[in-house]
């Protein structure tokens, strides 16, 4: 297959750096992959090699804030700054690789994005992938703590709120040590600004997960200390998609691409897609 690194001016400016793997075929779609909050898109490279060897196309860019990206380190003023940057991207997409389908993956943060950013664009896809989606992101916080964070979150967006531990991301002691020790990884506290983007678009789901059609594959560790896993049985509950796919690996950690048996994971993964490329 072919890498080559790209970039383009996102909103407000902001420098966009973004991936694309071709394989070395014909290709039979493209595929758009969003990565978590505070990390980048080449901690995906060994998901992507197997999408390649579907014969999809793959992009993956790093959100703004974000690894090579440009923007203050994980700073969001609104929820849709990420969609329309994803937006603008799946233009460069659709000019670049006209007539194919196009498929949208997010993972945790990025499951979040995509979803939110599918519900909009129904129409453009063909099928979305959620991986542990960071939809419920509010369980076990009181009512008025959540509402006193959103309005920090709305005019004081850099105030650090919350640390994200490291072990958390995977039962894989190798693959803790490989975040920890990964220089385009935000090691830092969530400031309250992207805090607040991921609790109002949560909000905003169970009135529109009704509408969403699309083919739709949900994977999710069972004991997900980052993102809880009832934020995708809620997406299983309320979606309007004929054809769900739910996965619930008992006793995975967050990053089920990163898990000892990720393999299993991803043989889901490319089982799952491979019908949907050829229907």
């Amino acid at each position: 297959m072919q890498h080559e690194e790209s970039s383009f001016s996102g909103v407000s400016g902001t420098r966009i750096v973004y991936d694309v793997w071709t394989p070395e075929d014909r290709p039979r779609g493209v595929l758009v992959l969003c990565h978590g909050l505070g990390e980048h898109a080449r901690r995906y490279d060994h998901v992507v090699s197997r999408l390649v060897e579907l014969g999809l196309v793959v992009y993956a860019p790093d959100h703004r804030g974000h690894g090579r990206s440009g923007g203050k380190r994980v700073h969001l003023r609104a929820w849709n700054e990420f969609t329309d940057d994803l937006h603008q991207l799946f233009g460069i997409v659709s000019q670049d690789h006209r007539g194919l389908d196009k498929f949208l993956l997010g993972h945790s943060m990025g499951g979040a994005i995509a979803l939110s950013y599918a519900l909009d664009h129904q129409q453009d896809l063909k099928a979305l992938m959620l991986s542990g989606p960071a939809v419920d992101v509010t369980t076990g916080t009181p009512k008025p703590v959540v509402e006193l964070g959103k309005i920090v979150g709305r005019f004081l967006p850099d105030i650090p709120v919350q640390t994200l531990d490291p072990s958390k991301v995977s039962r894989d002691p190798d693959v803790v040590a490989a975040y920890e020790n990964d220089p385009l990884v935000h090691h830092g506290k969530v400031p309250a600004g992207i805090a607040r983007g991921m609790i109002v678009n949560a909000e905003s789901l169970p009135r529109r997960l009704p509408s969403l059609r699309l083919p739709l594959l949900l994977q999710h560790g069972s004991e997900d200390g980052l993102a809880n896993v009832n934020g995708t049985r809620m997406i299983a509950e309320l979606a309007g998609s004929s054809d769900l796919t739910v996965k619930i690996y008992d006793g995975f950690f967050h990053e089920v691409f990163n898990e000892p048996e990720q393999q299993q994971v991803l043989d889901d993964l490319v089982g799952w897609l491979r019908p949907r490329i050829d229907g």
